[in-house]
């Protein structure tokens, strides 16, 4: 599944389940290897009920309500974290078999290709030696592409140039704007909108800077790609573990996961092989839990020194972000961004760079020179059951939409994540707390919550739906809104036990490996996002803020 407008899951022990436009079942029997090509999912809890789609769209109409939303809770977690998470979704759901569609792909590529890992393929794809990937790295075969920013006047003369570095590479020709604007990464998703984007470009940066470390080593040509991707997988799982996941889940169930193993997600004694066993998806984790990121999602960023809220171009909103990316936009405000035949600049324009300190709180690495300037920097939404409103019209790049036909209401992000859930019969919250042993949320915590949304506008019938068989994905919000934002007992065990799996079977491993430790961080035991950032940016403000304050 690399796409989110996919409607196909196939699910080990039961086969494709396949939907129509409507999202109705559709009758399809695949031949047993297109079952090998698909991506695998498998379910952690049992089947769950049907939830109608009045209360669904009731339901994530109220989630998306046009109401004040709390900022994340001290410690505030820096907005960055948001899209690192959502970069994250798309290495665990990036399929480096899709290529290979109707070329010769062995067994071992087949199964080993399509195991969720937390390996980086978003980034490498199949690697430099593969004829479609290589489009990806440059010449030497070593170090990943980087694009170059189209020069603007807006709003001085500064920005008024173009540099090599600050965009994902892009094609550059083709018969639409589209074409030209289309990054030239493995996973197209990470496009999507402005944050992914630069956060992916990070990720490259701080790949070639790996591999000019390494080559001081006397390491070259294939055998120190390798190497360097050894490194960055490694380094980018410890900061996962050590950094990301605690911001997002609470500690203690974190702590438990990674110190005394899994319990129930391909754990010993439940039909775990070992870690050499392919692993599969639960859709528990890729329907539900792990789109928690959607309710940190701000409306608006103060983005650089050009877009702030107080700056010349006013706050970046939502939409600004999604329309100055090549999946979803087409970097022309006040354009259709559904319309992939406008034309115009092909590469990110340079006063849209990212300003990092905006993102990230570097002062945590103890370096307060690269503290945010006018304006400030960004924090995420606390995560509950609340959505910010540009959430309910999404433009039709985000799901694979273009050239279809889209109804308001399948534009509305709460209302998608729903109406999928419901598509796979997702395990309900209570039936996923019943399967865990812990206590389930009572009706009057379904109902009221602890500051999320507010359901009066529901009919009877409707709450009693969901407070009964609560959706898997609002269940997990409601969670961690009694938690201070934090996922609880079901999202956060579901979440965190997903990602130590996904470390387990990636071909680079710190859980099978656990006396590795940091290189590129301030000592052995330190490797946060603020490290990755400061290392691939050679520490210098002028390049993780090159537009200045």
């Amino acid at each position: 599944m690399k796409h989110h407008g996919s409607e196909t899951f196939f699910v080990v022990g039961e086969g494709v389940l396949e939907f129509d436009g409507n999202g109705d079942p559709a009758a399809r029997q695949p031949l047993a290897v297109e079952e090998l090509r698909r991506f695998r999912f498998s379910r952690l809890g049992p089947e769950g009920p049907r939830v109608p789609e009045d209360t669904r769209i009731a339901l994530a109409t109220a989630m998306s309500a046009d109401v004040p939303q709390p900022d994340s809770a001290e410690p505030a977690v820096p907005a960055g974290y948001t899209y690192l998470g959502q970069f994250v979704d798309h290495d665990l759901t990036m399929d480096r078999t899709e290529t290979q569609l109707g070329g010769d792909v062995n067994l071992d590529d087949l199964v080993q290709g399509r195991s969720p890992a937390l390996d980086l393929d978003s980034v490498y794809g199949r690697g430099p030696l593969d004829p479609v990937d290589r489009a990806c790295y440059a010449e030497d075969g070593v170090k990943l592409k980087v694009g170059k920013t189209s020069a603007t006047r807006f709003p001085d003369e500064r920005v008024n140039v173009e540099l090599e570095g600050f965009d994902l590479p892009r094609a550059g020709s083709g018969a639409t704007g589209a074409d030209r604007r289309r990054p030239l990464i493995p996973d197209a998703r990470n496009d999507e909108n402005l944050v992914v984007a630069q956060t992916h470009l990070a990720f490259i940066r701080f790949h070639n800077r790996v591999v000019e470390e390494l080559a001081l080593t006397g390491l070259t040509g294939q055998r120190l790609f390798r190497a360097a991707r050894a490194q960055v997988v490694r380094h980018y799982q410890w900061m996962l573990r050590h950094d990301h996941l605690p911001r997002i889940v609470d500690p203690a169930v974190v702590d438990d996961v990674f110190t005394n193993g899994r319990r129930f997600f391909e754990a010993p004694g439940r039909g775990y092989a070992g870690a050499s066993q392919p692993a599969t998806m639960p859709l528990e984790f890729s329907v539900a839990a792990y789109r928690l990121g959607h309710s940190m999602i701000r409306d608006a960023y103060e983005w650089n020194r050009v877009f702030r809220a107080a700056g010349p171009g006013g706050a970046a909103t939502l939409l600004l972000l999604f329309t100055f990316s090549g999946t979803s936009g087409n970097f022309q405000p006040g354009t259709d961004l559904d319309d992939p035949n406008v034309r115009g600049v092909d590469t990110l324009p340079t006063n849209w760079i990212a300003d990092f300190r905006r993102l990230y709180d570097f002062t945590e690495a103890g370096r307060p020179d690269l503290a945010p300037g006018a304006g400030g920097g960004n924090v995420t939404k606390l995560i509950d059951t609340l959505l910010v409103n540009p959430l309910t019209n999404l433009p039709a790049g985000t799901f694979d939409g273009r050239g279809k036909v889209v109804t308001p209401i399948q534009r509305n992000l709460a209302f998608r994540n729903l109406t999928r859930a419901d598509m796979v019969k997702l395990a309900s919250g209570q039936q996923m707390a019943a399967l865990f042993g812990v206590e389930p949320l009572t009706a009057d915590q379904v109902l009221r919550g602890n500051g999320g949304v507010v359901l009066d506008a529901l009919t009877e019938e409707q709450r009693r739906t969901v407070v009964e068989t609560t959706p898997l994905w609002f269940y997990i919000l409601r969670e961690a809104e009694f938690a201070k934002g934090l996922l609880g007992p079901v999202g956060g065990r579901i979440v965190a036990e997903v990602f130590h799996r996904s470390m387990e079977v990636s071909r680079h491993s710190i859980v099978r490996e656990p006396s590795w430790r940091p290189v590129f961080g301030p000592d052995a035991q330190t490797f946060r996002m603020t490290d990755l950032l400061l290392f691939a940016f050679e520490g210098k403000a002028d390049l993780l803020n090159p537009l200045g304050d």
